[in-house]
């Protein structure tokens, strides 16, 4: 595997941390998640649980390992520090500070191991008046002014039912940077620092709006802009039987085979109409769309090019034949539950693919071992947290 070479010790918790090491995992770096002692991962304890641990748990945490080191006692120091001279990675999502209140900061660690990447997870960046800041996904994507942008014209800015700035602006970008850092390893031989701001990444996600702000001065309203439901085009419309139907006809020949399949070949013409007339377009083909269940309107497309989707509930989308094609959804191998399902892995190499190896790791339960190999920690690791 593409990673196997590498170890990654994980400092982190809940989703960001973990799903961007996930991510290394499943590519073979050997990741240690390093967790207190007496909680662990908070993801641990969410429900439903499964077996021991909370469904999340095992999803982000498969293919990894768990030690438990005490980081505030002088042994817990020490043993991470011995675990640090053989490690490549370090990653953490503490606020700015704290490590180096723990003693055990970036500094530190590179001269125990000069070759260390290391990256920081938070949501502000480590520089700035919001470093130190508490915040969470929500926070991030408000100041980033997407939130502002999400909902309907009239109404109130909607929530994401998945966290963008947590995974899109932090797991993935962490996952570039520290691949990137090893990269450049390979050539100079040094390591580096990873400053992951969520904040940043979700304004580098901006690049359908952002950019004509930043040209024309002119601000972006909600509920106006091209690709947030308030053009006919791109939108969800309700069926007869109260489910929903997303057309994304943007270019002429989708719109084209929409207006045919509904109909109206009279507004093919509208694809750029004004917004006062796309407006009363949507009330339209909503009016029409209201004519017929989600299953007729789906066999009406079925051989059309026109860019119409069902959208689909979860129960439907893991029996998708698509999905299933990709294998997005697996069933995985349990020690006590005896399989369990899992989500798939969305990079797909062609000579070196990503596998889901092992299960979440319980508690600490590699700490013995780890342990053992730390019995004779070098004198650099010892006098590195009076250092």
């Amino acid at each position: 595997m593409p990673l196997k070479s590498i170890r990654v010790l994980d400092l982190t918790r809940l989703l960001p941390g973990p799903y961007c090491t996930m991510l290394l995992a499943d590519f073979g770096a050997e990741v240690v998640k390093v967790e207190d002692p007496k909680i662990g991962d908070y993801a641990r304890h969410y429900d439903p649980k499964v077996d021991e641990d909370s469904a999340i748990f095992h999803s982000l945490n498969r293919n990894k390992k768990s030690v438990c080191l005490d980081l505030k006692l002088q042994k817990g120091k020490i043993d991470f520090l011995g675990m640090v001279e053989k490690a490549d990675v370090v990653v953490e999502s503490f606020r700015p500070g704290v490590m180096k209140r723990l003693g055990i900061d970036y500094e530190k660690l590179k001269r125990i191991n000069p070759g260390l990447v290391y990256c920081a997870i938070t949501g502000y960046g480590q520089t700035g008046p919001y470093a130190t800041e508490p915040g969470h996904d929500i926070n991030y994507l408000s100041y980033a002014g997407l939130l502002n942008l999400m909902g309907e014209k009239d109404g109130k800015p909607a929530v994401p039912a998945t966290q963008i700035a947590d995974i899109g602006g932090g797991a993935l970008p962490a996952a570039v940077g520290i691949l990137l850092a090893l990269l450049e390893r390979e050539k100079s031989g040094k390591g580096q620092f990873i400053d992951i701001s969520m904040m940043d990444g979700v304004i580098s996600w901006l690049q359908t709006v952002l950019p004509n702000y930043l040209s024309t001065n002119l601000s972006p309203k909600r509920g106006e802009q091209m690709l947030d439901g308030s053009r006919a085009c791109y939108g969800v419309y309700e069926t007869k039987d109260a489910r929903w139907l997303s057309v994304g006809a943007l270019e002429p020949k989708f719109w084209k085979m929409f207006c045919h399949g509904i109909g109206k070949s009279d507004f093919i013409s509208l694809l750029e109409a004004p917004l006062h007339e796309q407006h009363r377009l949507k009330y339209e083909i909503q009016t029409i769309i209201y004519q017929k269940t989600l299953s007729e309107w789906l066999e009406v497309f079925s051989e059309t090019e026109a860019c119409v989707s069902p959208v689909l509930t979860f129960e439907e989308m893991v029996e998708n034949p698509q999905v299933i094609a990709r294998e997005m959804i697996q069933t995985v191998s349990h020690s006590t539950l005896g399989t369990m399902k899992q989500i798939g892995i969305p990079i797909k190499l062609s000579e070196t693919p990503g596998e889901i190896r092992t299960e979440a790791p319980r508690l600490g339960e590699h700490t013995e071992k780890f342990q053992k190999t730390l019995k004779n920690c070098s004198t650099k690791a010892n006098k590195g947290v009076n250092g």
